[in-house]
């Protein structure tokens, strides 16, 4: 979804074709395809990668690919909004005791 959406503009923006990425990736075009299409998740090993040959933060590139992570246990729940303020909650908890 917001990552697959992301990675094809940044694909096309730098005038790349999915082969080319895909091989960078050691990854065939139908998975890149697929990553893109927001059919199939990345794997987080990609994003320093991404992140480099798009010359683009990978801070910005984590915060898709987790949102997209989460998204995915939660799209279907009928508590999907209410777990999350839950969770943001437990995890602003966390961060003041850390």
């Amino acid at each position: 979804m917001l990552f697959g959406n992301k990675l094809r503009e940044l694909r096309e923006k730098n005038g790349l074709v999915l082969r080319k990425v895909a091989a960078i990736l050691d990854i065939d075009t139908a998975t890149l395809s697929k990553i893109e299409l927001g059919a199939r998740q990345a794997k987080r090993e990609y994003l320093p990668i991404l992140s480099e040959l798009y010359k683009v933060e990978i801070k910005e590139l984590e915060k898709l690919w987790l949102t997209d992570k989460v998204y995915e246990i939660i799209e279907y729940e009928e508590q999907g909004l209410n777990v999350l303020k839950e969770a943001a909650n437990a995890y602003k908890k966390t961060q003041k005791v850390h």
